[in-house]
C-alpha cells in the first residue's frame, strides 16, 4: 500500500502546485473513517481506496479527483456524511464523491437491475464531470486485481461478467486500453478459467519457441524506419489472451488457425511521419487485405487516432503494426484525461461540446423506461463495431453496424429522426430499412407533419433511436389510456346517486395520492384501480355498479400499437397459437377473436378488422372445456388430477348435465398456449375415467349439454 508521502510524491511529480493538503487530509479521514474494517484479502479496507487513487496517478490526474479516489467508500461503507464531505473537502469533491459511491444498499431484485442501477447513476454524474468515470473505472480495476481473495465463486463470477459487460466497454469508450485489456483479462480469467488457461499456456509456448522473436521483428522494424531518417520508439507483444479467445470464438478457428497474435506499437515525431512509416513498411512486407485501417483520418468515437495494418513478416508470421504520433499515444495510454487541465474546472467535454457518446448515453437514460431497457441500450451504445457515414455537409456520422438512415438521422439529431420521412444514400432514394455502408453519404428527408413510426422499431439497432421510439410509444400509449380512462371516469360518474361538486374530482386524485386528472384516468383504464374506490374517492359512502373490463392475460398482440387495451373475447377464448384477428371500434378495447370465431360474421358494422399475431413473449389465455366423465367414484378426482399434473389453473367448474352413466362438465382453464391445451386434451381422452374432451366456444354449449 502506498505510503501518505508516496503519493502526494505522486502527484507532485507531475503537478507541482497540487493542493497537498488536501490529499493529505483526505487520506487521514479515509483511514481515521474505515478504521479496524477488513477486505476479503485482511489488509486493512482503506488500503483500497489509496490504491485506487495510486492508479490514477498513473493518469496524471489532478488532487480533487485523488482525494475523490481516496474517499470514494467513506459514505457508503463509514458514518460518513455528503455533508461531512462537502464540508471538509468542497463540493465538487463531494460531488464527485457521491456519483462514485457503490450502491449496494440500494435493494436490487436482479443482476440486470443492481448493474443498470449502478450504471445510471455514474451516466448521470459523469455526464457533468467525466472524472467520475476515471475514479469509478480505477475502483473496479483494483477490486478485478483482488478479486480471487473472494470466497464465494458465484459472487467473483457476477462481478466478472458485470466487468465484461459494462465497466470494460466504458474505458475503451474513453480511451483507457489498458483499463480495458486488464480488466477483460481478469474477468476472463474467472468467467472462462480452463480457456484463459489453455490460451495462456499457448502462449508461454510460442514464445518459447520463437526465442526472443519480438525483440527481433522489433529491432529490425527501428532499423528499418531509421535507415530513412524516421526515430520512432518500437515495442511489441502478444494480443492478451481474452483478444485472443474472442478472435476464435468469433471466426470459428483454433489457436493454431490464428496468425496474428503479436502486436508492434511504431511511436513517431507527427503524423506526416505516420503515413511515411506505414509506406515504408508496406513497401518492405506485404501487406494482408482488408486489415488496414485508417483511424488518424476518421478518428474513433473516444478520439483514439492511430494507423493499423497486418503483414506478413520474413519470418513467416503475420504480425499487427499500430503507427501513432506522440501525441496520439498519450491519448491512447490516458484516453480523455490526457486532454483537460482539471485545475480550471471542466466537464465531460473537448472544445466545449459534450463527447458525443456521452452525450447518446445520457439522452438514452432519459428515455429509458426500465433498468433492463436501460442496460440493453447503453450495452448497444458501447459494443457494438463502428462505420462511418457522412452527412451532405461532409460531418462524419459513426454508427454501429447495420444502422439504417433512421439511426443515422437520430445520431444527427432527435427532431431530425422524429420527422424522417425518407432517405437518399449517394444520391439515391433508399428505403428507411436499408443497412447503410461504410463511406456513404446520407441525406434524411423531412417533414414537420411527420411522426416517429412504431414500426421503425422493427429495424433499428443504435440504442438512442430504440430509446426515443420506445418513448414517443410510451407517449402515444399514454393518450390512448387516458381517453379510454375518461370514458369509463363518465360512466362511473353516470351510476352515481346525485351530481358531483365542481372540485370532487380534484379531491379524488388527492384521496387516492395520485399526481392529477390524468393519472387517475389511466389508472381507470389499466385497471390498476376499481371503479368502487373510484366512486368512494368522488363521492364517500356511494358504491358505483360494475363494468365489463378487459381481460389482462400476459399477452403481447402484433398489428396493435404497442401499449393500446385489447381484451381477448369471450365468445371464443382465445389463446396463443391460436390463429386470430381483431375488431377495432372507437374508444373501445380492441377485441382479440380466433379466426374461426362464430361471432365474428355478426360482428359490429362499426369496427374495423384487424390483421393480428400473438407476441413472442405471449404466455397465458383462457380456454374452455367440455369433458364427459363416467358417473362412477374417483371419475372428477380423476379429471382434476390430469389437469392438476399439467400446471392448468381451474377458473371455473360446472356441471350443466348427468344422467345414470355419465356427467357432462363444462371447465374453464388457464393454459400457456395452444399446445399446452392440446397435451391436455390428449391426457384427458386417454383416461378411462374420461369418454369425451372437447374445447367449445359461445354457441356451442348446448349441443354438450345435451350430450
Amino acid at each position: 500500500m502506498l505510503r501518505q508521502y508516496e503519493l502526494v510524491e505522486r502527484v507532485r511529480r507531475y503537478d507541482p502546485e497540487a493542493d497537498e493538503e488536501l490529499i493529505n487530509r483526505a487520506y487521514v479521514f479515509s483511514m481515521q473513517a474505515h478504521g479496524s474494517q477488513k477486505r476479503a484479502s485482511g489488509d486493512p479496507y482503506y488500503s483500497h481506496p489509496i490504491e485506487v487513487a495510486g492508479i490514477l496517478t498513473d493518469l496524471r490526474l489532478d488532487d480533487e479527483t485523488i482525494a475523490t479516489a481516496i474517499l470514494h467508500d467513506t459514505i457508503e461503507d463509514t458514518v460518513a456524511t455528503p455533508e461531512q464531505i462537502e464540508k471538509l473537502f468542497g463540493p465538487n469533491v463531494a460531488r464527485m464523491v457521491d456519483g462514485v459511491t457503490k450502491l449496494s444498499k440500494i435493494e436490487a431484485q436482479s443482476e440486470n437491475e443492481r448493474a443498470a442501477e449502478n450504471l445510471r447513476k455514474f451516466l448521470l454524474a459523469m455526464s457533468d464531470d467525466i472524472r467520475v468515470l476515471l475514479v469509478k473505472l480505477a475502483d473496479r480495476l483494483h477490486n478485478m486485481r483482488t478479486l480471487h481473495y473472494i470466497p464465494s465463486e458465484a459472487k467473483r463470477r457476477r462481478i466478472a461478467k458485470e466487468t465484461m459487460d459494462i465497466y470494460a466497454p466504458l474505458a475503451e469508450r474513453v480511451g483507457m486500453y489498458e483499463f480495458m485489456k486488464e480488466m477483460q483479462t481478469l474477468a476472463f480469467q474467472q468467467l472462462e478459467p480452463e480457456a484463459y488457461e489453455s490460451i495462456t499456456k499457448r502462449l508461454e509456448q510460442l514464445k518459447e519457441g520463437g526465442g526472443d522473436r519480438i525483440a527481433r521483428i522489433a529491432s529490425g522494424l527501428t532499423l528499418l524506419l531509421g535507415r530513412h531518417g524516421i526515430q520512432a520508439e518500437v515495442t511489441g507483444r502478444e494480443k492478451h489472451p481474452y483478444s485472443i479467445w474472442r478472435k476464435m470464438t468469433e471466426r470459428h478457428i483454433s489457436f493454431e488457425q490464428l496468425s496474428d497474435v503479436m502486436a508492434f506499437r511504431v511511436v513517431v515525431a507527427d503524423t506526416e511521419q505516420c503515413y511515411r512509416a506505414l509506406g515504408l513498411v508496406h513497401e518492405r512486407w506485404p501487406m494482408v487485405p482488408g486489415r488496414f485501417k485508417d483511424y488518424i483520418s476518421t478518428p474513433k468515437r473516444n478520439g483514439y487516432r492511430s494507423l493499423h495494418t497486418s503483414v506478413i513478416h520474413n519470418e513467416k508470421v503475420r504480425i499487427e503494426i499500430q503507427i501513432r504520433s506522440e501525441a496520439m499515444h498519450a491519448q491512447a495510454e490516458y484516453g480523455y484525461a490526457a486532454h483537460w487541465a482539471y485545475k480550471q474546472g471542466t466537464a465531460a467535454d473537448v472544445g466545449g461540446t459534450k463527447v458525443s457518446w456521452i452525450r447518446d448515453l445520457v439522452e438514452i437514460l432519459d428515455h429509458a423506461d426500465s433498468p433492463e431497457e436501460l442496460l440493453e441500450h447503453t450495452r448497444m451504445a458501447m459494443y457494438q463495431d463502428r462505420i462511418f457515414a457522412f452527412t451532405p455537409n461532409g460531418e462524419l456520422i459513426q454508427l454501429p453496424k447495420g444502422s439504417t438512415p433512421i439511426d443515422f438521422a437520430y445520431a444527427v439529431h432527435t427532431d431530425l429522426g422524429n420527422q424522417a420521412v425518407g432517405a437518399k444514400v449517394n444520391g439515391r432514394l433508399v428505403p428507411l430499412r436499408t443497412p447503410i455502408q461504410n463511406g456513404d453519404q446520407v441525406q434524411i428527408l423531412k417533414s414537420a407533419a411527420q411522426k416517429p413510426q412504431p414500426e421503425w422499431m422493427n429495424f433499428v439497432v443504435t440504442g438512442k433511436a430504440k430509446a426515443t421510439l420506445r418513448r414517443f410509444v410510451r407517449q402515444k400509449e399514454r393518450v390512448e389510456l387516458i381517453a379510454l380512462g375518461r370514458k369509463f371516469y363518465d360512466e362511473i360518474v353516470s351510476r352515481l346517486p346525485a351530481p358531483l361538486k365542481p372540485d370532487a374530482l380534484a379531491e379524488a386524485v388527492k384521496r387516492l395520492h395520485l399526481g392529477d386528472e390524468n393519472a387517475l384516468m389511466e389508472a381507470i383504464a389499466r385497471r390498476t384501480i376499481d371503479d368502487a374506490a373510484v366512486a368512494e374517492a368522488l363521492m364517500p359512502g356511494a358504491e358505483a355498479g360494475s363494468r365489463p373490463v378487459p381481460r389482462r392475460d400476459k399477452v403481447s398482440i402484433k398489428g396493435l400499437t404497442p401499449g393500446v387495451a385489447f381484451r381477448l373475447a369471450d365468445c371464443c377464448h382465445p389463446v396463443p397459437g391460436d390463429r386470430i384477428v381483431g375488431l377495432r371500434r372507437p374508444d373501445a378495447p380492441a377485441e382479440v377473436h380466433a379466426i374461426d370465431c362464430p361471432t365474428l360474421a355478426a360482428g359490429p358494422e362499426d369496427a374495423d378488422w384487424v390483421d393480428l399475431a400473438w407476441g413472442d413473449q405471449s404466455d397465458g389465455g383462457t380456454a374452455r372445456l367440455a369433458v364427459i366423465i363416467r358417473n362412477e367414484p374417483g371419475s372428477l378426482a380423476t379429471m382434476a388430477g390430469i389437469l392438476g399434473q399439467h400446471a392448468a389453473n381451474i377458473l371455473n367448474l360446472s356441471l350443466v348435465h348427468r344422467d345414470s352413466s355419465f356427467h357432462t362438465f363444462h371447465v374453464d382453464l388457464e393454459v400457456h398456449d395452444l399446445a399446452h391445451l392440446m397435451r391436455i386434451l390428449a391426457a384427458l381422452r386417454a383416461a378411462d375415467a374420461v369418454s369425451q374432451a372437447e374445447r367449445i366456444r359461445i354457441g356451442e354449449e348446448e349441443r354438450w349439454e345435451a350430450a
